[in-house]
Order: structure tokens, then sequence, then C-alpha cells
């Protein structure tokens, strides 16, 4: 590991069985092809599109992963409280009410002694309406200052003005701001004025001949018949989306950030 240099791995948005599959024929090639020190991927969708289970975050960590975000998904396994007492690297939003279960940010020592923080946060607009996550930030933040010099924020959300607006917000505080939960890779990863690199969607790992993650024909009887329909996943089209960051942990300024969005059977 370079000391003046973190190199980092963030998966977007992985989705069911496709997403996990393909998570372990793509990962571990990635992380030695970049040599990446740090390992970050979004699992709350990664049981059949809601939550993730205890075989599921072993198979993530065996992979390589150090952390594994959330989001409104993660709070849809039912055996949440035993996963969250068995491993303080899975998040889950920061900003939902103090007495729910779970850690809301995760600080990892390296081998070279540099610290590295991750936090999770949900947006509020069109999701729930929960407590603010650029306040709750700011708290983490202060909590954290004197720990942490290199800060990762997973920004979970469906509005993009939102997300922008966070990176903005963050923009020289925190090394990266990058958004998930809509399922769609963004074109606009780019370093901010004071160093914070951004991305407003890392896409999804995963089935990609779908509707988000959805089989097609269940989406279409949704939008056009406005009634319910039991979700199924789609299968078809795996892709690997996430993005390569590196950043200086002198500075903890992000010097470049790159989008990966990569097919099964390389």
């Amino acid at each position: 590991m370079n000391q003046n240099l973190l190199k980092v791995l963030f998966v977007a948005d992985v989705v069911g069985k496709p997403g996990c599959d393909i998570l372990e024929e793509i990962l571990p090639t990635l992380i030695d092809k970049h040599k990446a020190d740090f390992v970050v991927a979004n699992g709350e969708n990664a049981n059949n599109g809601k939550g993730i289970t205890d075989k599921q975050a072993e198979r993530f960590f065996k992979l390589g992963v150090d952390v594994i975000t959330g989001g409104n998904h993660t709070w849809e396994n039912w055996k949440l409280k035993e996963l969250f007492d068995k491993y303080s690297n899975i998040l889950r939003p920061a900003n939902y009410p103090e007495k729910n279960v779970g850690n809301g940010y995760k600080s990892i020592e390296l081998k070279n002694g540099i610290t590295v923080t991750v936090i999770n946060l949900q947006g509020r607009t069109f999701m729930t309406p929960i407590n603010c996550p650029f306040q709750t930030v700011d708290k983490i933040l202060a909590e954290i200052e004197e720990i942490s010099p290199l800060i990762i924020v997973d920004f979970h959300a469906e509005a993009t003005a939102e997300k922008i607006a966070l990176g903005w917000y963050l923009d020289g505080r925190v090394s990266a701001v990058l958004g998930t939960h809509t399922h769609v890779q963004t074109a606009d990863e780019r370093i901010l004025p004071k160093g914070t690199g951004y991305i407003t969607d890392l896409g999804m790992t995963g089935p990609h001949d779908s509707v988000i993650g959805m089989d097609i024909n269940t989406a279409l009887h949704r939008f056009i018949k406005q009634t319910p329909r039991k979700f199924t996943m789609a299968t078809d089209n795996k892709r690997f989306n996430a993005a390569f960051l590196e950043i200086e942990t002198t500075t903890k300024k992000c010097i470049s950030i790159n989008r990966i969005n990569l097919p099964e059977g390389l």
C-alpha cells in the first residue's frame, strides 16, 4: 500500500442473486487489477432486492469487501438485529431515529495505520421523512474529527438535487460523496473544487435487462394496470457497476474518480 495514496473500490447496489454472482466473478479481479486498499459495497438489495442475509454478508466479506452499506430496503430483513450485533461493518443510514439498531458509520484502521470512515446516509426527498442527513453528517464529523482523516459517504437518495446539494455541502470536508439507490449509473463523476470526489449514482451490480432489477413484465404490469404484482427479480445482462477512487492520505483530497461498468464473462 502506498503510504500517500489510498485506492478505493466502491461497488454499486448489489441486487439479488444475479448481483451477488457477478460480484463474485469480477470483484477479486478488480481488487487485484487496481491494487485496491479498501472496498465498500452497497448490499441493501442483496436478498432478492430486500435487505441482506448473514450468508450473503459473509460472501461479500470473503470476496474482499471491508464495509457493507445499506439503505431503505435494509430494514426488510427481519433478522436485522442479529446481523448488526454480529457485524459492526454492516451499516444502515445514520439519520434514522437514534433508538434504531445498527451503526450509521464505521471507522477502520488499515495496515499502514491510516483510519478510513464510511458514513451511510439516506435522503428524504421522495423517501421516508427521517432525520436530516445534513445535520446528521455534521454531528458525525464532529465526533470523528480526531479519529479519521479519510471519510467516504454513501448517500442513498432518490432525488438528484438532494445528492448534488450534499456533495457541495461536504466539499472539502470529506474525501468522497457517492450516490446510491436509483440503480442507474450517472455520467457526472468529478472532483469538486475543494477536493471531494463525487458521483450522483454508482448504478447497479445486477441484471440490467430489467426495470432497476425487477422483471420487465412485472414492472410493466404495475405501471400500466396500477395494481400490485409480486416482486420478481430479473436475471439477464448482469453487469458490475462501481467507482474507483484514489485519495491522497496527506491532504484527504480525492485526486481521481472513475466509473466502472463491466459485463459478465470478461
